[in-house]
C-alpha cells in the first residue's frame, strides 16, 4: 500500500470523498473499506495495519458517509420529518423540540418544516422528503392531504397525525378533546360570574378549531347564554385587517364580560387591541387563552390558560411512530390517542371583587 501523494490528498480534500475513492487511493477493495468503517475489521480478519491505515486516511480527508447511499443499502435513513403549521408558533415549537429529544434517544434525527396550512406546500415538502428516503412523517396536516397520506400508507411509510385529523380516515393520531376543553373554559368563566362570553377563533375547517367552536356553542346553548363569535379568515389571522375586525367587534359588543381565545396568537392580537383601544375594559373582562405562553404569566392581569399536555403528546406520538417503524408483518389497528387539557387559573378570570386593586 503506497504513500498518499500530496496532490491526491489536496484533491480529495476539495471534493466529497466516497468509499470508492478511499479504496482506489489505498489500493484495497471497497468491501474492505466498508467493513472497517462499520467496525467489522476484526470479524472479517482485516489486519491491524490495513485497518489503521484506512482509519487514519478517512480522518485526513474528512470522510463523511453518504447518508442517502446508506439508507438505500439498509432501508433506513434514521431521519423523521416533523411537519407543523408554523414552527415559529410557540405551541408547535415546544412540541417539536420535545419530540426531537425523544427521537434522538431512539437513534433518529428530525427534520422540521412548516406547511402554513397550505396543501401545495405540504405536498411539495412530503414529496421532497420522501424522495430522500426519510423513515417516517409526523404531520400536523393542512386540509387536503388525505390522498397523499393514503399513498404513503400504501408504501408502508409510517405516518402519525398530530393536533388535528381527518374524519373517518384510518391513520394514527394524537390529540386532545378540544370540545371538552373549550366547554370547561366557558364553564369556568360562568362559575366565576361571567355570563356573556365571546369566542374568537379562525375560520378554518380544522378539526381542532371546529371542536373548540362546538364546545363553546354547545355550552352557551345549554345554559341559555348568548353566542358572541368572531371567526377570522386564516390568511389574515394576525394582520392589520384582523385587528380592525376585532376592534369593531369589541365596539359593537360593549356588554361582553369575558372572552375565550381559541389559540395563543389570537390572545396576543386581542390583548393588543384591548390595550390600544379599550384599556379600561381589560380589568373588567374575564379572559382565557387556549395554549399557554410564558408571556401570559407576566401580563397584567396574568391570563388563565387551557394548557395542552405537550410532553405527553410528544411521548405518545413517538410511541406510535416507533410501533410503525417496526414494520411488523402482523397488521395492527390504527390508534387514536386523546389526551386531556389542564386549566391554569390566573388573575384574568378571578371575579371582579377578588382582583388586585
Amino acid at each position: 500500500m503506497g504513500a498518499i501523494s500530496a496532490l491526491n490528498f489536496n484533491f480529495m480534500k476539495n471534493k466529497r470523498v466516497s468509499i470508492k475513492d478511499i479504496a482506489k487511493e489505498l489500493s484495497v477493495s471497497v468491501t474492505t473499506v466498508s467493513f472497517v468503517l462499520n467496525g467489522k475489521a476484526k470479524e472479517k480478519r482485516i489486519s491491524e495495519e490495513v485497518t489503521n491505515t484506512i482509519l487514519e486516511y478517512i480522518k485526513k480527508v474528512h470522510y463523511k458517509p453518504n447518508q442517502l447511499a446508506q439508507s438505500l443499502r439498509t432501508g433506513e435513513s434514521k431521519i423523521l420529518v416533523f411537519m407543523v403549521e408554523d414552527i415559529s408558533n410557540l405551541f408547535f415549537a415546544k412540541l417539536a423540540r420535545m419530540f426531537e429529544d425523544l427521537a434522538y434517544r431512539h437513534g433518529y434525527k428530525v427534520l422540521f418544516c412548516s406547511n402554513e396550512n397550505d396543501d401545495k406546500k405540504s405536498l411539495e415538502l412530503i414529496d421532497l422528503f420522501n424522495e430522500r428516503q426519510v423513515d417516517g412523517f409526523v404531520i400536523i396536516p393542512s386540509p387536503g392531504l388525505q390522498s397523499k397520506i393514503k399513498t404513503l400508507q400504501s408504501h408502508n411509510i409510517p405516518i402519525v397525525l398530530l393536533d388535528r385529523y381527518y374524519d373517518g380516515m384510518e391513520v394514527d393520531y394524537v390529540g386532545i378533546d378540544n370540545q371538552k376543553a373549550s366547554r370547561q373554559g366557558v364553564e369556568h368563566l360562568m362559575n366565576q360570574g361571567f355570563i356573556n362570553p365571546a369566542f374568537i377563533s379562525i375560520d378554518v375547517a380544522q378539526t381542532q378549531m371546529l371542536g373548540r367552536l362546538e364546545g363553546y356553542k354547545s355550552f352557551v346553548a345549554q345554559h341559555g347564554l348568548t353566542e358572541n363569535i368572531v371567526l377570522l379568515p386564516f390568511e389574515m389571522k394576525i394582520s392589520t385587517e384582523a385587528r380592525a375586525i376585532v376592534k369593531e367587534f369589541f365596539e359593537n359588543h360593549p356588554d361582553l364580560d369575558s372572552i375565550l381565545f381559541a389559540t395563543n396568537y389570537l390572545t396576543q392580537l386581542g390583548m393588543e387591541v384591548l390595550r390600544k383601544h379599550f384599556p379600561d375594559r381589560i380589568d373588567k373582562l374575564g379572559i382565557i387563552t387556549f395554549d399557554d405562553n410564558e408571556l401570559f404569566t407576566i401580563c397584567n392581569p396574568a391570563i388563565t390558560a387551557i394548557c395542552q399536555p405537550l410532553e405527553e403528546m410528544a411521548k405518545e406520538t413517538m410511541t406510535l411512530m416507533l410501533e410503525l417503524l417496526k414494520k411488523s408483518d402482523d397488521p395492527r389497528d390504527y390508534q387514536t390517542v386523546i389526551l386531556q387539557t389542564a386549566l391554569e387559573i390566573r388573575e384574568s378570570t378571578k371575579p371582579l371583587d377578588k382582583r388586585k386593586a
